[in-house]
């Protein structure tokens, strides 16, 4: 195992977390949640 590897696979890690995130932030259980944030914002 080489730096490289290392590298490989750190990357792909970030990437699995970083759509992880992405895919928990937009489930449709937080639509709601979201929808009421953004319309508190536009109300202030």
């Amino acid at each position: 195992m080489n730096i490289d590897d290392l590298r490989i696979g750190i990357e792909v890690l970030s990437l699995i977390v970083f759509l992880a995130i992405v895919w928990w932030a937009y489930s449709p259980r937080r639509r709601a949640t979201l929808d009421q944030v953004a319309r508190s914002v536009l109300d202030d």
